[in-house]
C-alpha cells in the first residue's frame, strides 16, 4: 500500500492513545452505574486495540485522530455518568413528552450523537480513500454512508441489548429518557454531523486542488 497524503506522525497518536488511557482510567473509578459503563466500553475495547493494531498498515491523519480521541473522551463521560445524568448547564436541559407529561431531558446524548457523525466522519473518509477509492460525488457520498449506517446499526444493537437486559440498565444503556422517537432522532443527528463534515472534507479538497 503507498503511504498515505497525509502527514502521519506516529509520535502524535501515541500521545493521544496516553492521554485517552489516562482519562479511560480516572473515569473507570466509581461510575455512576458500573454495568451500564461496561457496556458502554465494550465497543470502545474492542476498537481502540484494532486501529492500533493497525497503524502501521493504515496510519490516518493527526485531524483524524483528533477527532476519534475527542469523540472517545466524550463518550468515556457518558459512560461515567450515563449519558441521562451527565451535569450539564441548565440551558442544555430541555423537555419530552412521554404521551401523558413533560419529562425532563438531558440533552448531552444528542450532542454527542450530532458529534459521532462530525468526528468521526474523516476516519471514514480516509479509510475508505485507503482501501476502496472512488471518484466523484461517491467519494463523498460513500463515507456519508458508511458513518450514518453505523450510527443506524449501534442503535438496532442498543435497543436489543436493552431488551436482553431490560431493568434499570436497560433505560440507562438506551437513554430514552420517555421520548419515543429517540433513535430516529440520535441516527438523524449523526446523519447531520456526517453530511457537515464531508461538506467541509469536499470544501477543504477542492481549496488545496486549486492552490498554486
Amino acid at each position: 500500500m503507498n503511504a498515505p497524503p497525509w502527514n502521519a506522525s506516529s509520535r502524535y497518536p501515541l500521545l493521544l492513545l496516553t492521554l485517552f488511557a489516562i482519562v479511560w482510567v480516572a473515569l473507570a473509578i466509581a461510575p455512576n452505574y458500573r454495568q451500564d459503563w461496561l457496556l458502554e466500553n465494550v465497543l470502545v475495547l474492542i476498537a481502540v486495540p484494532l486501529l492500533v493494531a493497525g497503524h502501521g498498515r493504515l496510519p490516518f491523519s493527526n485531524t483524524a485522530y483528533t477527532c476519534l480521541f475527542v469523540f472517545l473522551v466524550l463518550h468515556e463521560v457518558g459512560a461515567h455518568y450515563t449519558y441521562s445524568e451527565v451535569p450539564l448547564p441548565s440551558w442544555m436541559a430541555g423537555a419530552v413528552s412521554d404521551g401523558t407529561a413533560a419529562v425532563s431531558r438531558n440533552h448531552f446524548d444528542r450532542i454527542v450523537h450530532f458529534l459521532y457523525g462530525v468526528l468521526i466522519t474523516p476516519m471514514a473518509v480516509q479509510l475508505l480513500d485507503a482501501r476502496a477509492p472512488q471518484r466523484g460525488m461517491w467519494r463523498w457520498l460513500l463515507p456519508w454512508l458508511f458513518v450514518v449506517s453505523h450510527a443506524t446499526l449501534f442503535e438496532i444493537v442498543e435497543a436489543a441489548a436493552a431488551g436482553v437486559f431490560g431493568g434499570d440498565l436497560g433505560q440507562a444503556y438506551v437513554g430514552m429518557q420517555g421520548d419515543v422517537w429517540d433513535s430516529q432522532k440520535d441516527s438523524a443527528l449523526a446523519a447531520v454531523g456526517a453530511a457537515l463534515a464531508v461538506a467541509f472534507a469536499r470544501w477543504r479538497t477542492r481549496r488545496k486542488a486549486r492552490a498554486p
